[in-house]
């Protein structure tokens, strides 16, 4: 008896495979007897809706390139979270604003001469202002510059 429900629960197991990966067979057609146990895997049909959401979100954390934004964290830090970033990724990109762009200046020439033997190169360099409210209450420009770093 052990040997049948062994049998019937890897039928089961193959029917809810099937759904759930929309492959239709004869076999589920002869399988009448669980058709209570159908319902339960119509709950199952909203997971397969949500797995292709799932798949989506991978695409858009995998980006062409990263954006590493300066700030007061020592030069050092930067450094080393854009090598780790260009591990894996083909472009990084640093961004610096007012007084934080001779700080990414200086991450990106750290980058770009002290690997050189690893090989990473200055691909871009973007140079734009952006529209700050003071403290007044004023909006000034801000100066920014943005540098791609790519692998060789």
């Amino acid at each position: 008896m052990s040997g049948e429900n062994e049998t019937s629960d890897a039928e089961e197991i193959l029917s809810e495979f099937k759904k759930t990966h929309e492959i239709e067979s004869s076999e589920e057609e002869q399988l009448s007897e669980p058709q209570a146990e159908v319902e339960p895997q119509a709950e199952v049909e909203p997971q397969a809706e949500v797995e292709p959401q799932a798949e989506v979100e991978p695409e858009h954390t995998q980006q062409v390139h990263d954006l590493i934004i300066m700030g007061a964290k020592p030069i050092m830090s930067y450094v080393s979270a854009i090598l780790g970033k260009l591990a894996s990724l083909p472009i990084v990109t640093i961004a610096g604003r007012g007084k934080r762009i001779t700080q990414a200046i200086d991450v990106s020439q750290m980058i770009v001469k002290r690997m050189k033997d690893v090989g990473y190169e200055i691909s871009d360099v973007r140079i734009s202002s952006d529209l700050l409210e003071s403290k007044d209450g004023r909006e000034r420009p801000v100066s920014k510059i943005e540098i791609d770093i790519k692998k060789l």
